[in-house]
């Protein structure tokens, strides 16, 4: 089985960079078991056409505004997955929903995806998360766990 847990984000903008963030501690604290690849997708998604072609399961994990009480964990899955690329709830989307056109284009879209993300408290400038965000960083990589 191939799976791809995609963290994304903006470093400089605070929770912005959670996802990025995440994908730092999976690197540093876990080893991932076979088949399983961690990727700082940092915010340019198109350049990752290949690494996200024919996956099993692509594991994204954002900063998702979605509304909520800053520090929420979301988890969007299935039938809701084209709806969040539809409404852009994370602001460096732009590229993302591209590459899943062009993968569903070519016939090489992850066969399951699921969008890990939580409520970001703020998105100003800034190269550290918000205490109540940094805090939800270990609920998100027991989250990416329990997914692969």
């Amino acid at each position: 089985m191939k799976t791809v847990v995609l963290g994304i984000g903006n470093l400089i903008m605070q929770d912005e960079g959670v996802g990025v963030r995440v994908v730092e501690a999976l690197q540093r604290d876990h080893e991932m078991p076979e088949g399983v690849t961690v990727v700082d997708g940092g915010t340019s998604a198109m350049e990752m056409l290949d690494e996200l072609s024919d996956l099993d399961h692509l594991i994204v994990v954002d900063a998702i505004n979605a509304g909520k009480p800053p520090g929420t964990l979301l988890r969007i899955e299935g039938e809701d997955v084209p709806s969040f690329f539809r409404t852009r709830l994370s602001p460096h989307q732009i590229g993302l929903p591209d590459v899943m056109a062009s993968l569903e284009f070519l016939g090489a879209a992850p066969k399951k995806m699921v969008i890990l993300g939580v409520q970001p408290q703020t998105m100003e400038l800034g190269m550290e998360l918000t205490p109540l965000v940094a805090a939800r960083v270990p609920d998100l990589v027991n989250q990416v766990l329990a997914e692969i």
